[in-house]
């Protein structure tokens, strides 16, 4: 078209993670940028995600003297994606996301730690490491936002006290009962929260961390960011991508891409159609903690040039449980805790609980069946281990009131009659109960193997002999909450090149169109190198992008 309403450089279609570390290295290389959202707050799934990055032989993990290097990297991460994912996609991956790191910490002042202990999660394959390639960010202080904290994205769920808190805290304080750790880290977060209501700090914790930093960065070097402003279709001149049409005030407003468009808009994971199309039943929108825009948007966009997809059957699954007002929450380190277990319709377990979470929703599926169901699968807890741990948000010993009164949580005296409440099996459930106590006695589970792993150990309890993620469940009353195959947002997209170019099916690029996130097919295949694995390649494939139109596909050293 010959006229556009406004004319830039680089345009980036999502605001979360990957789409603003696309509009930083676009102007830091001298390029003028524009960030387009759709909703009405900021960051995406980023924003109310952990934040962790997996970023393998990364700079820190030079500094803290733990070993590493892209060989070892790049075997780890062909043996989890196998041939699902082309060689030349893992070793740009490996090779550049230790890169954008360093980039993005000394031009945009990024800043990440190492998790202490947070192993990758398959750490027994070749090329694994137990520590150091799972980083989270550091806390930030809102308050340099100005206005714009108001539009950041916000969590979907309270905090109990509004106590901010990062990965490790989290997994210190969800150990409050048991660990001196655990109690340390209470206590410390307690003076803290007083610390920072006296100073007006407003501490930014996780995902909220991350996209804060990078706001204030895009705020620095005057990217505009502009929010209620959905994409709506790519345009196209001579089969390449030239700019996007948008809605503005309501009315289409077309904006050219004289370098090129980067899309960076999520998956399709609150798209019902594409997920009934797409994957596995039963499945639903109602399931996931993906950000409410993430409806498919930009894969759609790319589908209609002729771009080509991939893993739209597949997700980054886990365990969800509906909470009384209907909003999914999703568990991670409740899956590894000892005196628990997960069981289907026939009150038998079917996997190892503990399993990373992407496994685990496979497992759910694989295992569902019309003689004993999955969807949904039983969360059992005796009281010993509701004395002792959290349940998401839920702090140690008793229930909120509404989680009882809406059924949410299942309670009873014995195990017949929490079986019955559920309705499942209870000779089922008694006999796996029986096992699970042989099991946690000689600290080997015989079926499934919960605690041989380095990963499964991080979330169990130390304190518990001889496996921190195995014991008896024998203290009534009983305690029971449903579980569905959740996610954190969708796995399939728009397929892409080392540099980060979509694809069309006979494997020529679609000219001046890049993907990064969740609406491009995950460089991790079917499956989840370690904590961070879908924020450190949008991020990485971000800067890979950038870089790529700035230098015309030449990498500076």
């Amino acid at each position: 078209m010959s006229e556009y309403d406004h004319i830039t450089d680089v345009v980036i279609v999502g605001s979360g993670g990957g789409g603003l570390v696309s509009a930083l290295v676009a102007k830091f290389e001298g390029f003028d940028s524009i960030v387009l959202e759709k909703t009405q707050h900021y960051g995406g799934s980023t924003a109310m995600s952990g934040g962790g990055i997996w970023i393998p032989n990364n700079h820190l993990m030079a500094k803290a003297g733990v070993p590493d290097s892209y060989e070892n990297a790049l075997t780890y991460m062909k043996c989890i994606a196998g041939d699902r994912v082309p060689e030349a996609r893992l070793e740009a991956y490996v090779r550049r996301a230790p890169e954008a790191l360093k980039y993005l910490e000394d031009r945009a002042a990024l800043l990440y730690c190492i998790v202490p202990g947070y192993s990758d999660y398959y750490a027994e394959l070749p090329g694994g490491t137990v520590e150091g390639r799972g980083l989270e960010p550091i806390p930030f202080d809102g308050r340099k936002l100005g206005d714009n904290l108001r539009t950041l994205k916000n969590l979907p769920y309270s905090i109990p006290g509004g106590i901010s808190v990062t990965i490790c805290e989290y997994c210190q304080l969800s150990r409050v009962k048991t660990t001196t750790k655990g109690k340390l880290a209470a206590l410390k977060l307690g003076v803290g929260f007083i610390r920072n209501r006296l100073l007006g700090i407003e501490r930014l914790t996780m995902g909220r961390a991350l996209i804060g930093r990078l706001r204030y960065s895009v705020m620095k070097h005057d990217i505009p960011l502009w929010l209620d402003s959905p994409a709506k279709r790519l345009l196209t001149e001579n089969g390449r991508v030239v700019g996007v049409e948008i809605l503005k005030d309501g009315k289409p407003f077309t904006i050219q891409a004289r370098k090129g468009v980067v899309l960076a808009a999520g998956g399709f994971a609150r798209n019902l159609e594409m997920r009934e199309r797409y994957q596995r039943h039963p499945i639903t929108v109602d399931w996931t903690v993906a950000n409410e825009g993430n409806t498919g948007d930009a894969i759609n966009m790319g589908i209609e040039i002729g771009a080509a997809i991939d893993l739209m059957d597949d997700a980054w699954w886990g365990s969800s449980s509906l909470l009384p007002n209907g909003q999914a929450m999703f568990h991670v380190s409740e899956r590894a805790l000892p005196g628990t277990m997960i069981v289907n319709s026939a009150g038998r377990r079917f996997c190892n609980e503990a399993a990373p979470y992407t496994d685990w929703g496979h497992y759910v599926y694989e295992a569902n069946s019309s003689e004993a169901s999955t969807i949904p699968c039983y969360y059992i807890m005796d009281q010993r281990a509701r004395n002792n741990y959290m349940f998401g948000l839920a702090m140690p010993g008793r229930w909120p009131k509404d989680f009882i009164e809406t059924g949410y949580v299942k309670k009873a005296n014995t195990i017949r009659e929490l079986a019955l409440q559920c309705g499942i099996d209870p000779a089922g459930l008694e006999d796996a109960i029986e096992k699970l106590r042989v099991y946690a006695r000689d600290g080997k589970d015989e079926e499934y193997g919960k605690g041989e792993t380095t990963y499964d150990r991080f979330y169990g309890d130390p304190t518990v002999k001889p496996n921190p993620c195995l014991a008896p469940i024998g203290k009534p009353p009983y305690h029971a909450v449903e579980l569905f195959p959740g996610d954190l947002g969708t796995k399939g997209g728009l397929v892409t090149d080392e540099n980060a170019r979509v694809l069309r099916s006979d494997g020529s690029v679609v000219d001046g169109l890049f993907s990064t996130g969740n609406n491009s097919a995950s460089v991790m295949g079917n499956s989840y190198a370690g904590p961070g694995a879908t924020i450190g390649p949008a991020i990485t494939f971000g800067y890979v992008a950038a870089m790529y139109m700035a230098h015309n596909g030449i990498f500076p050293d």
